[in-house]
């Protein structure tokens, strides 16, 4: 395989992982923008980024569980979408955790800031393989 072939499932993420960061800014770009941006996208996108925010309230409690110095509020935007989205898919899919660990970093490395992958790592590390809590 080619460098410059991406896995389907990456770039799944990744549109997702965009998608549910620009839904964050609601009320900063408004809802016709967010529209019109996800028109192309298949519906099971705009269902999954409702299922994340509806359950972020629960999933942002797992990230301050194991990063209290981090309130939420002060969590970089990219790095909240990432891991809110690699929570809810190992509660809801059997991806094995070491898998969505190094696709959250990645996407970290893409998207986010320079600290972003070593932030990411660490909580999912924490959450996902030390922790082993009701994620699956």
């Amino acid at each position: 395989m080619s460098d410059s072939v991406v896995d389907p499932r990456h770039q799944k993420r990744m549109k997702l992982m965009q998608m549910l960061f620009a839904r964050g800014f609601n009320d900063l770009i408004g809802q016709e923008k967010i529209d019109q941006s996800g028109a192309n996208l298949n519906a099971d996108y705009d269902h999954m980024i409702d299922q994340i925010i509806a359950e972020s309230e629960e999933l942002d409690k797992q990230i301050l569980e194991v990063a209290p110095e981090r309130p939420v509020s002060e969590i970089n935007r990219v790095d909240l979408a990432i891991l809110r989205q690699i929570l809810f898919e190992a509660k809801y899919k059997e991806t094995p955790k070491k898998v969505l660990i190094n696709e959250a970093v990645e996407l970290a490395k893409e998207f986010g800031t320079e600290s972003s992958p070593k932030f990411v790592n660490g909580v999912l590390g924490k959450l996902l393989i030390q922790g082993n809590n009701d994620t699956k």
